[in-house]
């Protein structure tokens, strides 16, 4: 690959709050450079035909006997139940500062 990298090293260090020597850096651009340079690789496969995914094996969604909705409190039963509300929300202690 180029020496020169593709992407701006400081800007990315910055973003992530990395304080980063120069070696760092040298190493660290030449493997984002290496992952661009793939990506490249990548956009010239033909993908005509093939449907998006996303996951790498199908998924689906499986139902166990007994997995049907059952009966429901109204949303005034819950709220009633709630040691505090307002809103129609419940009030709960706050945990983050």
């Amino acid at each position: 690959m180029s020496e020169t990298p593709h992407i701006n090293i400081d800007y990315v260090a910055n973003l992530a709050r990395l304080d980063l020597s120069d070696d760092e850096k040298s190493k660290i651009g030449s493997q984002l450079d290496d992952i661009l340079g793939y990506f490249d690789k990548l956009k010239a496969v033909d993908v005509t035909g093939v449907e998006p995914l996303a996951h790498a094996h199908r998924v689906f969604n499986v139902w166990r006997e007994g997995d049907e909705p059952g009966p429901t409190y109204a949303p005034e039963v819950l709220l009633n139940m709630a040691p505090e509300q307002r809103d129609n929300q419940v009030v709960v202690p706050k945990v983050v500062e």
